[in-house]
């Protein structure tokens, strides 16, 4: 980051990069600039004083870094840091504006992970609102919703915006936001010759993804501008105990995009795997959400490996491997690989049942219809 700051980028009508004086020519051009923090509009935050997510290890690495901390914003990142410090033995006090402590996670998925957070001592608000900060006698106080809250020191992670202030993209028709550069599913600005990918097209900060936009938008600029970018088989996780992992749609996402009676949620929990019982790693759930026709459409892992067990998911979601062949599968005993093999057999027996009320409504249509008739 410094670096770019340094290097002072702008980029003019011609499509020429000027770095130091020095112009740069090409046919197209790809924007992986990043992004730095978002500060909300907060009475008092700036006099006050805060941290970000860039900086907070400066002050962790200190002789006598804070005891009592606030983090503001529901991120993949605040919420490992938030379990890092709890864990390490400060007090920690967690909010967010939204339902959930991250809004894309299934709602169930997201339950759990707050509540495992608050086994770890983390004062957790949900759609609460911070509306005004103090500094009073060298103490940092909040005024969060009806409730005034003191601390030593605040993290905001609410979101991130992009870094391109030294770049002189309106002057070459590149349009973008508060949030992010506007880009098509070619990952294209709106000047077709600049693409961009990773944090300052908007997401979360997560390297995977990053690394798959980075594919596509090179594969697009160096040669025919045909790739388009698919997020729905690209799983995400966070680095939390038990691990967190999700891919594709969540229950919510899928009802409201498939009738109701078409959609399969399977569960299965980890406390079932002789290796969580020899571990002594019970906590987690597998859930997988299905099309009643076998398609696999999205999975939330909560647990040990999940990170690693997303992926046999998103493999098969990215191949159209139905769900029944996850069912088949034979994973080495005892690993935690049998989660997913376990939630799959839900599958035919949730299929089975599904049938069998589909049967007696139509038989229950079918006798009314006589009836009337």
């Amino acid at each position: 980051m410094k670096l770019l700051q340094n290097l002072k980028l702008k980029l003019n009508s011609n499509l020429n990069f000027v770095v130091n004086n020095r112009k740069l020519t090409a046919r197209n051009f790809l924007l992986a600039t990043g992004s730095v923090p978002a500060v909300p509009q907060i009475d008092g935050l700036q006099q006050t004083g805060f941290l970000t997510l860039s900086n907070i290890w400066q002050v962790l690495g200190s002789s006598q870094p804070p005891k009592n901390w606030v983090i503001l914003g529901g991120t993949p990142q605040s919420v490992e840091i938030a379990q890092v410090l709890a864990r390490l033995g400060y007090k920690v006090t967690f909010i967010v504006n939204s339902p959930y402590i991250i809004y894309p996670l299934d709602s169930e998925i997201a339950q759990l992970l707050q509540a495992q957070l608050e086994v770890d001592g983390i004062r957790v608000f949900t759609q609460t609102t911070v509306t005004q900060v103090r500094l009073i006698e060298n103490k940092k106080w909040l005024q969060v919703g009806n409730t005034a809250m003191e601390t030593d020191e605040i993290l905001v992670a609410v979101a991130e915006k992009p870094f391109i202030e030294s770049l002189n993209l309106a002057a070459v028709g590149v349009k973008y936001n508060s949030r992010s550069l506007l880009v098509n599913k070619k990952l294209q600005t709106t000047n077709p010759r600049i693409y961009a990918c990773g944090d300052v097209i908007g997401g979360y900060n997560l390297p995977n993804i990053a690394d798959y936009e980075a594919k596509i938008a090179i594969k697009n600029a160096l040669f025919f501008p045909r790739d388009e970018i698919n997020y729905q088989t690209i799983p995400w996780g966070i680095l939390t105990q038990p691990m967190l992992a999700q891919v594709g749609l969540t229950e919510r996402q899928a009802k409201n995009r498939y009738v109701k009676d078409e959609i399969l949620v399977l569960r299965q929990y980890f406390k079932t795997l002789a290796t969580a019982q020899l571990t002594d790693e019970f906590t987690g759930i597998c859930k997988i959400i299905v099309h009643c026709n076998g398609e696999i459409l999205g999975a939330s892992i909560f647990g040990s490996e999940a990170r690693e067990l997303i992926n046999i998911i998103a493999l098969a979601m990215s191949e159209k491997i139905k769900i029944d062949k996850l069912a088949n599968l034979s994973p080495v005993y005892s690993s935690f690989s049998e989660i997913v093999e376990k939630t799959a057999s839900e599958w035919k027996k949730q299929r089975l049942e599904h049938s069998r009320a589909q049967d007696f409504w139509d038989s229950v249509f079918h006798f009314l219809r006589n009836w009337n008739s």
